[in-house]
């Protein structure tokens, strides 16, 4: 049986800071609604895996760097 792995916390507002860029910034690169990425932030919404792939792309990390995995 593979493994579980639950998400945890959302850690996109650590990784909008340590690259200098703001909500804002993250909204006009990618088009996702402001709505959408504070409820990621506020843990409210979890990200698709479409989301996650768009997010991380722009942001050049892993889709894994996105939250806190619990294993």
């Amino acid at each position: 049986m593979p493994p579980e792995y639950s998400v945890g916390k959302c850690l996109l507002l650590d990784l909008l800071n340590s690259r200098y860029m703001t909500q804002a910034d993250l909204i006009s690169k990618t088009g996702i609604a402001k709505s959408q990425i504070s409820a990621y932030i506020n843990n409210k919404n979890i990200m698709s895996l479409s989301t996650a792939r768009v997010i991380s792309r722009t942001l050049k990390c892993r889709i894994e760097d996105l939250y806190e995995w619990n294993d």
